[in-house]
Parts: structure tokens; sequence; C-alpha cells
């Protein structure tokens, strides 16, 4: 565990804004950035208690938001639910065997796997989705393998997958972004909360931390929800500057990855 002094402390809680307001605008990009932050700002030099505990902070963070967004009616609940609920096993064993993975080795990977899913997200859709999409027996065959592949994934890197899990429901459901952004917070929730009580099993989160993450994470997100109601016309925009943020974040985490 780092000592904590008041430089560090104030780090750790404007990253905690910053992770509130991008997961109540995007339903994800906070969880992105919470561990690097850890890292390369707050100071933390071990990147499993850099994960395990973002994991920690993303989750609760991410509980806040959904409530925000539950009360504008945006969750999809029955797609969101059997996402979650499906990834749930799969964020477990993705968590078990990144805690006997090098640390540099999955921030390298973690990088490749944001850029990939930005330069993606680059690509204009086929259709804006359908704001009145209803749960089905094709769309439950479609959520389910993805919600089982975004857990693992979510889980092996710590995060709580919202970069993935966004794409995931709008390609399985046909909702539309602000629909998905906002049912992702669901998952983002189970995924982190399994992540990090993983983690801690092992003594790899820092609770110190945690409250100034999600401390900070609270100032954030009334400020992220303001924008996602301003952006909720603007779905091309929206769909741009997150893939940004993401892409802009890869290239930094395989920089520094490399070089460290």
């Amino acid at each position: 565990m780092i000592e904590l002094g008041i430089g560090a402390i104030i780090v750790a809680i404007v990253s905690g804004v910053a992770v509130g307001f991008l997961l109540a605008l995007f339903g994800g990009g906070g969880s992105v950035l919470a561990a690097p932050l850890l890292i390369y700002a707050v100071g933390v030099t071990d990147t499993h208690v850099a994960i395990g505990t973002s994991a920690a902070a993303v989750a609760i963070s991410a509980l806040v938001s959904l409530v925000g967004h539950w009360r504008e009616h945006k969750v999809k609940w029955p797609c969101a639910t059997a996402f979650a609920v499906v990834g749930l096993l799969g964020s477990l064993a993705g968590s078990t065997i990144a805690k006997a993975t090098n640390g540099e080795h999955l921030l390298f990977l973690f990088s490749l796997a944001m850029a990939a899913i930005a330069l993606s997200m680059l690509r204009k859709p086929r259709s804006e989705g359908d704001p009145q999409v209803r749960m089905n027996w094709r769309i439950m065959t479609k959520l389910a393998p993805l919600g089982a592949l975004t857990g693992f994934v979510a889980g092996f890197f710590g995060i709580g997958g919202g970069f993935l899990i966004v794409p995931g429901l709008m390609l399985a459901s046909g909702m539309t972004l602000a629909n998905a952004a906002a049912s992702s917070l669901v998952s983002v929730a189970l995924f982190g909360g399994t992540t990090s009580a993983n983690y801690a099993i092992s003594g790899l989160v820092d609770w110190r931390l945690v409250l100034c993450l999600v401390g900070g994470g609270i100032l954030g997100i009334a400020p992220g929800l303001w924008a996602a109601v301003k952006l909720v016309n603007r779905v091309r925009l929206a769909r741009t500057l997150f893939a940004v943020v993401v892409l802009m974040v890869a290239v930094y985490i395989a920089y520094r990855a490399l070089a460290g």
C-alpha cells in the first residue's frame, strides 16, 4: 500500500471525478481510465492493486450513475439484466486468471483491446437503433455469448467493461446508443463488483483509494448526466467522442507499458 499524502489524495479524488463523469456520460470509459490513473497519476506501483481498487470504485460509481439513468427511463432492464447475469461467471473466471498474470502484460493487452474497440466504434452504424426494443429469444441468443465473453474480458482486465458492453448491447438487441450506455451500467456494476471481490480476497484492494475515487466519482456524475441529456439527439457525436477517449487512453497505456 502506498503512503497517502495530501497531494495523492487530491489526485485520487480528481481521478474519481473523471471516472464518474465518463461513466455517467458514456456508460463506460471511466472504468478504462481508473486503473491507469491510479498507476500513472496517483502512484500505485502494483498493477494488481490498481486493478482491484479501481474495479471496486467503478462498481460503486456505476450503481450511483445507474440511478440517474433509471429515473430518465433509459435503462432497458430485460436486456441489461440478461447480459449482466450471463457475464457474471465470465468476470469471475477472467479476474482469477488475471491475478496470476504479469501486470505489464495485462496493461499492454488491455491497450490493444481498447484500440480495437475504439476503431470499430468510429465506423458509422447501419442504423441509429430502436428506442422501443423488446427482449425476445432471438435477442437472448445473441446477448448470452456476448455477455459471457465481455464478462471474461472485463474481469481479466479489471474494468467494468463499458467500452465493450455498449457496442455489445447495440449489436445484440439493436437498441440506441443512449439506451445501451444507460443499460451497460448494470453490467459495469456487477462485473466491477465481482472482480473487486475476487481481488479483495487476495488483499489486492486499497480501500482508502476506493473512498477517494468514489467521492470524486459522485461529484462527476451530475455533470456527466447533464452532458448525456444534451447529447441524446447527437448519437454520432457521442459515439465519436467515446471512441476518441478510448483510443487516446489506449495509446498512452501501450506507450507506458512498453517503456516500463
